[in-house]
């Protein structure tokens, strides 16, 4: 690995900046003063130090962060809340969120140093998978479930979602149900004045793509509304709900290979 780059990844600063900090003799490899950025070093091996500190490469991080609502998926932004305020100052160099979360949603989010891996986990051709769980002011009748593992259209897009798949686990009336429902910020006022959505239901939805608001735009198209929304799966990883709301863990080797059997880089 370049020198320059080993520097960067280990947080030093950014390329232009650790190339500026080689040149000028402030960087040492085995106690000598490098010059060169563009040395080759072998981590682990190699000794590198900055300040008369070594530098130790973090390696490649793959975090599970169990995301509460009521923050966004950003890395900083000066109104709102987000993900990276859950983690230590330590914890999170070099961290960005892989995909988003919406403000109001739950559950399984990945965080990651590891720019390749969040380009290929995302990219719409591998249509990786991601199941939520829901409850939504409405009742989904087996026509609706057909339709949307069919694919339904949704308001702004040219065409119909991928197909998904649907699971419903109870419905009933609101009022019976409330305690159940752990809503957050989600207005629910008007279902005492409308007959129809005095109904709710709950399940789990799959999908295959990522479309902003997805899965509220599809349950929308079918007439339902939702009011609480959780992502429980990415690919065949489950979130571990031994990981309160906020707390955030790596990942282990069997738990990545879990994620997508085709990413084509080098992972551990």
């Amino acid at each position: 690995m370049r020198l320059d780059k080993y520097l960067a990844e280990s947080y030093v600063g950014t390329r232009k900046q650790v190339r500026t900090l080689i040149i000028d003799g402030k960087v040492t490899v085995n106690g000598e003063v490098i010059i060169d950025p563009a040395i080759e070093i072998e981590n682990g091996i190699d000794e590198i130090r900055y300040k008369d500190e070594i530098i130790k490469h973090p390696g490649k991080r793959y975090i599970m962060f169990h995301k509460p609502a009521g923050c966004i998926t950003a890395k900083t932004d000066e109104k709102h809340k987000t993900v990276m305020d859950y983690f230590t100052e330590e914890d999170r160099k070099g961290l960005f969120p892989v995909g988003r979360l919406d403000k109001d949603t739950e559950g399984l989010l990945l965080l990651t140093n590891d720019g390749e891996f969040d380009n290929q986990l995302m990219h719409p051709n591998h249509h990786v998978s991601k199941k939520y769980f829901f409850w939504v002011l409405g009742i989904i009748t087996e026509e609706k479930k057909e339709l949307l593992e069919n694919g339904v259209a949704i308001e702004g897009e040219g065409k119909t979602t991928s197909p998904a798949k649907l699971e419903i686990i109870q419905s009933g009336k609101y009022d019976d149900l409330e305690t159940q429902i752990p809503s957050y910020g989600y207005d629910t006022s008007n279902i005492k004045n409308d007959k129809y959505v005095q109904m709710v239901t709950a399940g789990y939805i799959t999908i295959t793509e990522g479309k902003k608001h997805q899965v509220k735009r599809m349950l929308k198209a079918v007439g339902c509304y939702v009011i609480y929304l959780k992502r429980m799966q990415i690919g065949q990883l489950v979130l571990d709900e031994k990981l309160r709301l906020g707390e955030y863990r790596e990942l282990a080797e069997s738990e990545f290979e879990n994620i997508t059997p085709f990413l084509k880089i080098d992972i551990f």
